[in-house]
């Protein structure tokens, strides 16, 4: 009897028909096979080239197309607006956002199921995991992931602003914008910095260093206004390496036109409210061999009771203590970053305001100790000032308060203000 060999080819000849018969005639395709090039006896569809192949898989593939924002291993992420999952030709079903250590983070899809982001800010310096999952109109899922891990604090900055969102302040009163790191490019954060006024009035920012950078307009801001502060500043890269992570607004009132004049060789206040006399107070401002700054300045904390000890703006003793240390100084008023103050004054007699120059630079109005005297001009003029106005000091033997000691950029002209942009 004739030995019969079967060949290789033959094998998969009647593989394939053996498995035609028990499937019912369902031809099972392997993206990786080589198939058979020479086609099945039986003549069934089966696919002739790696592009048929392709086309066959691909209608069993979802349309819809996810895109996730950050790109997988992306480093030095926002932690505010990188964070987001959009889809075309599909809806979004399930995004699923979490830590390396697999705790959950909040997030929404849209009413219309095309996008999602987190609902609050994320974390500096963490690692976060998305997994995104979408259906097209034919119910077929497709599926998307990435991983990403957020700006660390070392390669991030921020920017601490005054005022505070929702106050309301006196018609001098800039906006500060203190950063915890140096700048390098000023132009790129000015320029996620925008500063408006509702009163229409031009507002220009001046770096007075490289961590710091105010915004005022030309003249005061007009009373009763509303300034917005926009910062923009989330992905702003500040120096190398260094990135914003602030995207906010603020909002803040103007309230009425203050402004209180000192004149230090009349030992006398004025005290207007939108161009009109209210008061005038006696004074007792810097003795001769301690003047007060001249300029315009600006209240930038009040204290209705601090201390003053001396050693800390440098009038010391030869022992190395402080020249006055009162631990109760009743209502104060802080118009300088190096100590400069209007407050009360108990310990000095009623005569010499009004009469004599005797403090260290600050300007002192009479006062009881306690500060529970509302009658007393310190008390009247603490009632009546708001975090914001302007006291003006003239006829002082001193020379002119550096613009950047306090709030005090007014004594710059507006020139000089303005060729201190970046931007």
């Amino acid at each position: 009897m004739e030995k019969r060999v079967m060949t290789d080819g033959k094998r998969r000849r009647r593989s394939l028909a053996a498995a035609a018969a028990v499937l019912g005639g369902v031809l099972v395709l392997s993206a990786c096979s080589d198939g058979d090039k020479g086609g099945s006896a039986s003549g069934s569809a089966t696919p002739q080239s790696q592009a048929q192949v392709d086309e066959a898989a691909a209608q069993k593939t979802s349309k819809a197309k996810i895109t996730i924002s950050p790109k997988n291993g992306t480093q030095n992420a926002s932690i505010n607006k990188d964070a987001k999952v959009s889809v075309a030709d599909g809806k979004l079903t399930e995004v699923v956002i979490t830590t390396a250590e697999g705790e959950a983070v909040e997030g929404e899809i849209a009413a219309d199921g095309l996008s999602w982001k987190p609902t609050g800010q994320l974390e500096r310096a963490t690692v976060y995991k998305i997994a995104a999952t979408a259906t097209d109109a034919g119910g077929l899922e497709a599926h998307e992931n990435s991983s990403f891990t957020t700006v660390s604090k070392a390669n991030s900055f921020i920017g601490n602003f005054t005022p505070e969102d929702g106050s309301t302040v006196g018609v001098g009163m800039p906006v500060s914008i203190n950063f915890n790191k140096a700048i390098t490019d000023k132009k790129a954060v000015q320029g996620g910095v925008t500063v408006t006024s509702s009163s229409g009035q031009e507002v220009v920012g001046h770096w007075f260093n490289s961590q710091r950078l105010d915004f005022r307009p030309d003249d005061y801001w007009t009373e009763g206004s509303t300034v917005t502060l926009k910062l923009d500043l989330d992905g702003v890269e500040g120096a190398e390496g260094v990135f914003g992570v602030q995207q906010k607004t603020v909002t803040f009132k103007i309230g009425r036109n203050q402004v209180s004049t000192v004149d230090v060789a009349t030992r006398t206040m004025t005290v207007t409210q939108d161009g009109k006399t209210i008061k005038t107070i006696p004074i007792s401002a810097g003795s001769p061999e301690n003047p007060t700054y001249n300029g315009q300045m600006v209240i930038s904390e009040k204290f209705k009771e601090t201390r003053m000890n001396g050693a800390t703006v440098g009038f010391t003793d030869d022992d190395g203590k402080g020249e006055y240390d009162i631990k109760d100084v009743p209502h104060a008023m802080r118009l300088s970053t190096s100590g400069t103050f209007i407050h009360g004054n108990y310990w000095g007699p009623d005569s010499i305001f009004g009469s004599a120059n005797t403090s260290h630079g600050c300007v002192g109005l009479n006062d009881v100790k306690g500060a529970g005297d509302p009658n007393q001009q310190a008390a009247w003029l603490f009632d009546h000032s708001i975090v914001g106005d302007v006291v003006i000091v003239k006829n002082s033997k001193d020379k002119t308060i550096a613009p950047d000691n306090g709030l005090n950029g007014w004594n710059l002209s507006w020139a000089d203000w303005k060729a201190g942009s970046a931007v």
